[in-house]
């Protein structure tokens, strides 16, 4: 698989690619088909670290208020607290975190499958050892 990012990556997606393509030329069974599972799993990621910037930034909750209006004189009045709001920014992390772990798993980055796929590596020529240290890199 070409260790280049395709151009229309975002910077985040992209240096994402560089790491899970290593890993996965590395281990040897990268398949030509597995180039748009890579682009979703990137991709998927860049949007969990902006959903988790906007998090941080402005919590997972937002503050709601009414301004009441002077029926008499159409002024407001003060701004009344009424509660919290969920920001719309943690379902869009949580989708992506549930993306990713679902194409993670079919790449074989996660924990279980790389068991799964060390099961399997047991009887083939491909270095364990620099597997497993790709995958460190990756995760660090």
């Amino acid at each position: 698989m070409p260790t280049t990012p395709p151009k229309y990556l975002g910077r985040i997606a992209a240096a994402a690619w560089r790491k899970v393509v290593r890993v996965l030329n590395e281990r040897g069974d990268v398949l030509v088909s597995d180039e748009k599972l890579v682009e979703q799993y990137v991709t998927q990621y860049e949007i969990y670290r902006h959903a988790y910037e906007h998090i941080k930034k402005h919590g997972e909750v937002n503050a709601i208020y009414h301004t009441p209006v002077n029926p008499v004189t159409g002024e407001a009045l003060e701004a009344e607290f009424t509660g919290f709001k969920r920001n719309p920014m943690t379902q869009i992390y949580s989708d992506a975190q549930k993306n990713l772990n679902t194409i993670g798993i079919s790449l074989g980055l996660s924990p279980k499958s790389r068991k799964d796929l060390s099961k399997l590596l047991d009887d083939d020529k491909v270095d364990k050892q620099a597997v497993a240290n790709s995958m460190k890199e990756f995760l660090r």
